[in-house]
């Protein structure tokens, strides 16, 4: 497991990418398949911190688009883009969630 907050928010984003296009995970699943459960608010750290990386993918709790304002607007509209299924203000998780045993690949498979 990394030991520096670096390695970490590298094995998080390297995680974050293994969500395929027209799925999503929690920040809470990212943590725990990444190895690190409990550490969701650093998820959100790493990925503000990285570029490039499907940030859309990765929603709150029960599907909820946790961004404010137009980030927020941005968000739902590339999940849309990319098949996303909504229920009001939701992401559809029944349909749309990533299965976690396909973001747990080893550290160094990439997607």
């Amino acid at each position: 497991m990394a030991r520096n907050s670096g390695d970490m928010f590298a094995h998080l984003i390297a995680v974050v990418r293994r969500v395929p296009r027209g799925k999503v995970a929690t920040y809470g699943d990212i943590a725990y398949a990444a190895g690190y459960p409990g550490a969701a608010r650093q998820v959100a750290w790493a990925l503000h911190q990285s570029s490039g990386a499907p940030w859309q993918r990765i929603v709150g709790a029960e599907g909820k688009i946790l961004l404010a304002a137009e980030h927020g607007q941005e968000q739902r509209l590339r999940l849309q883009q990319e098949g996303v299924a909504f229920r009001g203000l939701r992401v559809d998780m029944k349909s749309h969630r990533a299965k976690l045993s396909d973001l747990r690949r080893s550290k160094g498979s990439h997607a």
